[in-house]
């Protein structure tokens, strides 16, 4: 019997992927918090996916987001070019449509060979960092107008808020565990997280039928800890089920869409799992698709931490999967195949 807490997101393939009402792990009493957690837990190792209600985020927070997000992107191209993604290593900026083809494949021929199949991604998106970074500055559309600050002072307090629930969802992931619920605080408190604004531009329906392989966003695993997703309404998420097969991630209004990634896959020696999703065609049919946005918060744990197997998931009977890796470095090798 699932905790009252606990609901069904997506179900289908043999992929369940929960909804929980975080504000039971939150505040409520240690019993409800212990069975939330497990479901949170639960939900990591076996789809790889949860859906959060109740997180802490409010709403209007989440729409001034959206709208500093559209706006951005409706800037002239050559202005946001200026403020153009350089290197992994920094891992801010914007990226123009094709630059990226997001894959799991890491050899330079084979990312080509996959352009070619799926055509490039059909998004565009702008990175923003941990500010204060003296080697690695943000770039700002400040620079340009009054309304660049604006979205500079916006988009660097819903990183923090961000920051607050990745330190929570850990938190709950340490409790289902059972270790200290604050054994992973240490390792995030840098916020060395990225937030992601993602543009994926009106497209024809006619784009997918010209090229059955055509997607807006490759299959993919993210790389760090978990990611955020926060989507809007036109759908197109999907993910990988234990089948084998694509299965839609509807979007539910007010919620967040959390997954665990290769960095805290690894970090569970693979108790947890990172699993592919994708963002192709709206399953709604229409001539033309209207433009679709959303907002990944990529986690990760601090750059200068030692990423070694977590204490309870490995042992006589499971032994260590990894050996132990540097956080930064590790993400700077994943972004470097991307791009």
């Amino acid at each position: 019997m699932k905790p009252a807490a606990v609901s069904s997101a997506v179900s289908s393939d043999s992929l369940e992927i929960p909804l929980i009402d975080f504000s039971a792990f939150v505040s409520g009493d240690a019993t409800t918090r212990r069975t939330t957690a497990r479901a949170i837990l639960e939900g990591f190792q076996t789809a790889g996916f949860i859906y959060l209600r109740n997180h802490g985020i409010p709403k209007a927070d989440v729409q001034t987001t959206f709208a500093e997000s559209a706006k951005f992107f409706k800037r002239p191209q050559a202005q946001k070019e200026l403020m153009c993604w350089t290197t992994p290593e920094a891992n801010r900026g914007y990226s123009q449509p094709g630059r990226e083809k997001t894959t799991d494949l890491t050899d330079a021929a084979d990312i080509e060979a996959k352009r070619a199949e799926e055509g490039a991604d059909l998004k565009e998106s702008m990175e923003i960092g941990r500010e204060g970074e003296p080697n690695h500055p943000n770039q700002w559309p400040d620079q340009f107008d009054e309304d660049g600050k604006v979205f500079k002072e916006q988009m660097l307090d819903f990183h923090d808020t961000c920051k607050e629930l990745h330190i929570q969802v850990m938190s709950a992931i340490a409790y289902g565990l059972g270790i200290d619920e604050h054994y992973f605080d240490g390792f995030c408190d840098g916020g060395d997280n990225t937030l992601r604004l993602l543009h994926y531009p009106e497209v024809r329906h006619e784009v997918f039928l010209k090229n059955k392989n055509q997607v807006r966003a490759g299959a993919h695993t993210d790389y760090g800890s978990i990611t955020l997703l926060f989507q809007d309404m036109a759908g197109g998420l999907q993910v990988l089920s234990p089948n084998g097969n694509f299965v839609d991630a509807t979007p539910i209004e007010d919620t967040i869409v959390v997954n665990a990634a290769d960095l805290l896959a690894r970090w569970s020696n693979e108790t947890i799992k990172s699993t592919k999703h994708r963002v192709v065609e709206p399953p709604l049919k229409a001539d033309v698709h209207p433009a679709r946005y959303s907002i990944a918060y990529f986690c990760n744990p601090n750059f200068d931490r030692h990423i070694d197997a977590i204490p309870g998931t490995y042992g006589e009977e499971r032994p260590k999967k990894h050996e132990g890796i540097n956080s930064g470095e590790y993400l700077a090798q994943r972004l470097a195949a991307t791009y």
